[in-house]
């Protein structure tokens, strides 16, 4: 039975069926094959797997990150960032890095960074002089963080997995992705310097604050969206939806960048994307039900008991699992299979619910740029009209970095949980 729905699954992926309904096709075909069982089945499995007030927070998210775009917050970003680290060598390319963390606290959501920031920057980085494999690479390779800093929609799935706190989750991912994109800001300084990158001239301190007043309202989102959380004012969900009326308002009133008839189209892209995402959870979660059926998680809790007596073998095991995965699955479903099969393995091993999450979701981060899935990497390669093969080569030396700081968190997990445990010990 198990080899039959893996070659069924294989051969759906390599005829190119989008993979939300490989796990849906997948799933219908095991269950029906099970004795006894009714069709409605899979379909009142998947209504089932989307019935959690945790999940509102996914459209909401993805709603505050199109508005941000729309309104052209980038832009805001973008010449706040560059003020800072432009008269630095390649500060083009510094103003990428930096923005996508800012960007980060605001929408959680990666691949709106890619296309909001690449869209700008990436012409513009070529347009100053720089190959198209920087101008790609990074775009492609800095927009990672925006899963890793907070607030972070895979985090927020995660936690409705396993009953951990969201707001130990995001606190834990600030140190992760400052490390991420100061690691990158180094790289491309000695790319920059290797290869003569330009640097804008220093910017007067008068223009620099008059700039981080056009920004402020921007960067005080995610403080009002963390701070809500961890002081316990709203949940993840209701700060989802302060980002979204409070990215509207900023956007209308304050840089009347947005117009009311603009938000048909913001609203029905948001749904296309929150559709596609929301979907392939839902299959995700009838697929769950049938791994259950199989009992696949008590079969890898017994291997890993059985044959792994070590913590960091396991943690090395489910990073490459997971790398392996994230290569043609995104993060959410990829975690909606198997978040529930090896978590209680890693609780047997003494690992904390956060830690684990931090590292599976930096390995899933990773991903969101490596072919044939990688959406931050297919959209900056459309967006600076470059092969996916010359892309990927270029984002490798980003993609080492992120995997320095995700070992270092893995072995070291008091590096990413310092902040929640000085800011909020009752969170664990």
């Amino acid at each position: 039975m198990g080899f039959l729905l893996l070659g069924v699954f294989l051969v759906l992926m390599f005829i190119g069926v989008p993979i939300a309904f490989v796990i849906g096709i997948v799933a219908l075909i095991g269950i029906l094959i099970i004795p006894y069982t009714p069709e409605a089945t899979v379909a009142m499995t998947m209504v089932n797997g989307l019935d959690s007030f945790v999940l509102i927070a996914v459209p909401l998210f993805i709603l505050a990150a199109n508005l941000m775009n729309s309104g052209k917050i980038s832009e805001k970003l973008i010449d706040f960032a560059l003020a800072i680290v432009g008269p630095v060598r390649g500060g083009l390319a510094h103003a990428n890095v930096l923005v996508s963390m800012m960007f980060a606290g605001v929408s959680g959501a990666s691949q709106a960074d890619t296309a909001g920031v690449g869209k700008i920057l990436i012409p513009s980085m070529e347009r100053k002089g720089y190959d198209k494999e920087t101008s790609v690479g990074v775009t492609a390779a800095s927009s990672t963080v925006g899963v890793i800093i907070p607030p972070s929609i895979p985090m927020i799935i995660f936690a409705g997995l396993t009953n951990a706190s969201v707001g130990a989750l995001f606190l834990g991912g600030i140190i992760p992705g400052i490390l991420i994109g100061l690691g990158m800001m180094i790289l491309i300084y000695v790319i920059a310097v290797k290869r003569n990158y330009p640097r804008d001239k220093r910017v007067e301190m008068k223009k620099l604050f008059t700039l981080f007043l056009d920004a402020f309202p921007a960067l005080l989102t995610p403080v009002i969206i963390i701070g809500g959380i961890i002081s316990g004012f709203f949940t993840a969900t209701e700060a989802a939806a302060v980002a979204s009326i409070y990215t509207a308002i900023v956007c209308m009133f304050y840089y009347k960048t947005l117009k009311i008839k603009d938000f048909p189209k913001i609203l029905f892209d948001t749904l296309a994307l929150s559709s596609l995402s929301l979907f392939a959870l839902a299959a995700a979660s009838a697929l769950g039900e049938l791994m259950s059926y199989y009992q696949l998680g008590a079969t890898a809790q017994a291997f890993f008991e059985n044959n792994i007596g070590s913590q960091w073998l396991f943690i090395l095991i489910i990073i490459a699992f997971f790398l392996f995965i994230g290569t043609f699955m995104d993060a959410i479903p990829a975690m909606i299979l198997f978040v529930p099969i090896i978590l209680p393995t890693a609780l047997e091993f003494g690992m904390d619910p956060v830690h684990l999450g931090l590292i599976i979701i930096m390995t899933l981060a990773i991903g969101l740029i490596t072919p044939p899935y990688g959406l931050c990497l297919l959209l900056a390669a459309k967006i600076g009209n470059m092969s996916i093969e010359r892309s990927f080569v270029a984002v490798v030396p980003y993609i080492a970095i992120v995997l320095v700081v995700l070992l270092f968190v893995a072995f070291f997990p008091d590096m990413a949980l310092y902040i929640p445990k000085l800011i909020s010990p009752s969170l664990f």
